[in-house]
């Protein structure tokens, strides 16, 4: 088929520039590759195209009904080449981003939904889960990840880092290690923290009180003194009353990649969403 496409094309720069030594001049090829193509076109279509002289070309009635309809076929070609290669310069077209819930709702969302507001030819499609969702099968377009993905088909880059902290509230009662513990859905169903007391360190190992299925719910839970739980420590500027426990050793730092599946070229919305992640985790998490 590519064969077959490619004679004619040929065939369409020969009609258009008048002679075989003018359409080989604007290909880049041999007169005689040229030549041979258009001779091997009319073999395997058993029909004339063209009467050639030495100082002439016209086409045959059958030529001039099938130059109409390749240089159809040529134009829509070169239609689909410049649509397609727009996307490289202007984005377009849907974008499905998931992330979890504390990033989403934190960065990405105000991030992405700012930086496209000047591209509206984007339609955005949101999608908060703290679980891994299958990118491939659920059509996601860039997913927003803490710590780095096993997957050799993603595409992934670090944007940024972060710290959980241990937090409780100031209508908690009573000590914070001993308090009842407050767990998202992914997390262990016995959680281990360090504990700093002078100049001595301790773990203690919680058993799960109460759960809830993101970090808001947690963030709520905490607020009414229900018990304990871990805060991404940028969250902590939304509530005064909730504070990190100061005895707890800080948590290791947490990593944020972003991910696609475009392996060659990815659409330019890709590379300004990603950007766009990178600088408001750099704002929120520095302040």
């Amino acid at each position: 088929m590519n064969y077959r496409l490619r004679l004619m094309s040929m065939f369409v720069q020969v009609v258009e520039c008048g002679s075989i030594s003018k359409a080989a001049e604007k290909l880049k090829l041999s007169k005689s590759v040229v030549s041979t193509a258009l001779k091997q076109l009319e073999k395997e279509l058993e029909v004339c195209l063209l009467k050639r002289t030495t100082r002439k070309q016209t086409l045959t009635p059958a030529g001039e009904r099938f130059y109409l309809q390749c240089a159809q076929m040529a134009k829509q070609a070169e239609m689909a080449w410049l649509e397609a290669s727009e996307f490289k310069q202007v984005p377009a077209g849907d974008l499905t981003v998931t992330a979890p819930h504390a990033l989403m709702q934190s960065i990405v969302l105000p991030a992405l939904t700012e930086v496209f507001a000047q591209h509206s030819q984007v339609s955005l499609n949101f999608i908060s889960d703290d679980k891994h969702v299958d990118i491939i099968q659920q059509n996601i377009d860039l997913a927003v990840r803490v710590n780095e993905s096993k997957s050799s088909n993603l595409k992934q880059r670090r944007v940024g880092q972060f710290q959980d902290r241990l937090c409780q509230s100031s209508k908690l009662v009573g000590s914070p290690e001993s308090s009842p513990y407050i767990a998202q859905h992914w997390q262990a169903d016995a959680v281990v923290h360090s504990f700093r007391k002078n100049e001595t360190v301790h773990d203690i190992e919680f058993v799960i009180k109460h759960r809830a299925n993101n970090v808001y719910n947690v963030l709520s839970m905490i607020e009414l003194g229900l018990g304990v739980g871990v805060i991404p420590e940028f969250l902590l500027d939304s509530t005064e009353l909730v504070y990190p426990v100061e005895s707890a050793v800080p948590l290791p730092i947490n990593s944020v990649y972003v991910l696609h599946p475009y392996q060659a070229h990815a659409p330019i919305a890709i590379n300004i969403a990603t950007q766009a992640i990178e600088a408001k985790m750099a704002q929120v998490t520095s302040n």
